[in-house]
């Protein structure tokens, strides 16, 4: 059998150097900092969203870019292959909400000493700490990779998966994409995925801190309809943010970048329009005497009151018997649709993953190898891939992992 080093100890790097081991390879997995899987340790906030329990179908439906490229790997190692996984190695799983896989310890550590045991147990040797600068190559095909210190290690095939640029200071500092332009591929653009979105409105400044469950979001370009989704979402100091908000933000990401866009929040999206106004007369109707301000307390939580009372431009000491049904309606209308304007995102500091990578044009989807270089293999966020959250990334991790470790020759 052949040798293999595998650069990056993320969840991508430990999946294809136990599977390259497994089939019998020789593998050397080589990772920059002092641990594996150091991102996966911050992943579910510490949880570690492992996977995702859907259908298949819909999993590639939860993935934004290039989900046809993904067949091959997730057909070939799916959600029910990890937790078989990690179950077989001591971590047991359970599912939550949205079918979103977490280990039962709720402790995303007890994920690494699983695939740690794994990777002893088919005889990976592992260097932390091990920084490679760059790979070489002879004829068009892999020879090895030089290490930081000057030292070279040779291998007759080498799986890059370094990662993206989001979160830096857990190592990933975008060094599998300039291999991949090294080597002489294609690398798109990049952007923060999985972010928060920042608005131009002041009032969210005022909101900083506020959740909101049960809301729904769109985001619109002219008349279409970029995202709309039903969720729980966050206010914060810059825009909005939260589970909701970090999905429409792989969205806008990319192709929207650095345009304004409307977003509209529809506070009550059980209610249509006509319930929504039948339930204002019902509640202005039981506080006829009331001030405007203080008719409110039943519709929204405390903090959101003063907001939706100046951007309705009612009177907030005006008696709610002197409200008039256009101004009652018109008030419904900014409870289903609250108006913000996104005008851009976060930083890849705070971003969750990479939009953008090595372009998977010029790697082949049933290998993970590049179509160019012979033994070269990319897997994990490197590539040119995301989803949204819910443990999909991270699947996509394990699969292209897996995939590019059993396609090693």
């Amino acid at each position: 059998m052949s040798s293999c080093i595998v650069i990056g100890g993320g969840a991508a790097g430990m999946m294809a150097a136990y599977r390259a081991a497994q089939r019998g390879h020789k593998v050397l997995l080589l990772e920059k900092n002092e641990k594996l899987g150091k991102k996966v340790y911050i992943t579910g906030k510490g949880r570690c969203n492992l996977t995702n329990a859907c259908d298949t179908e819909d999993f590639f439906s939860s993935v934004v870019t290039n989900p046809k490229f993904l067949y091959s790997a997730v057909y070939g190692f799916g959600p029910d292959d990890i937790v078989k996984l990690l179950n077989t190695y001591g971590c047991p799983t359970k599912v939550e909400r949205g079918n979103r896989v977490f280990p039962v310890s709720d402790h995303a550590s007890d994920v690494i000493f699983a695939m740690q045991r794994a990777l002893k147990e088919v005889g990976v040797q592992v260097r932390l700490d091990t920084t490679v600068s760059r790979i070489f190559f002879e004829n068009h095909a892999v020879s090895g990779v030089e290490c930081k210190n000057g030292k070279r290690l040779y291998a007759d095939n080498v799986i890059v998966c370094t990662g993206g640029v989001s979160y830096p200071s857990t190592g990933s500092t975008g060094d599998g994409y300039r291999f991949a332009s090294e080597a002489g591929l294609s690398v798109t653009e990049r952007y923060p995925a999985l972010v928060s979105l920042t608005c131009r409105e002041s009032w969210c400044r005022d909101l900083a801190g506020l959740s909101l469950k049960n809301v729904q979001v769109t985001l619109m370009d002219g008349k279409w309809k970029v995202f709309q989704n039903f969720g729980e979402m966050l206010f914060t100091h810059h825009g909005v943010s939260g589970p909701l908000i970090l999905s429409a933000s792989s969205y806008y990401t990319g192709r929207y970048a650095g345009r304004e866009l409307p977003l509209y929040i529809d506070l009550k999206p059980a209610l249509s329009a006509e319930q929504l106004d039948k339930r204002l007369l019902r509640d202005f109707e039981a506080n006829l005497n009331k001030q405007f301000k203080n008719a409110l307390d039943q519709l929204f939580p405390s903090g959101l009151i003063p907001v939706m009372i100046r951007l309705s431009e009612i009177d907030p000491s005006r008696k709610v018997n002197d409200i008039t049904r256009e101004e009652r309606r018109a008030f419904g209308d900014l409870i289903k649709a609250l108006p913000l304007t996104v005008t851009g995102t976060g930083g890849f500091e705070e971003a969750i993953i990479t939009q953008g990578g090595v372009d998977v044009k010029e790697i082949n989807p049933s290998t993970m190898e590049s179509k160019t270089v012979k033994g070269l293999y990319f897997a994990g966020e490197v590539l040119n891939l995301d989803a949204l959250t819910g443990g999909f990334n991270l699947q996509i991790a394990w699969s292209t992992g897996f995939l590019a470790g059993d396609s090693v020759m």
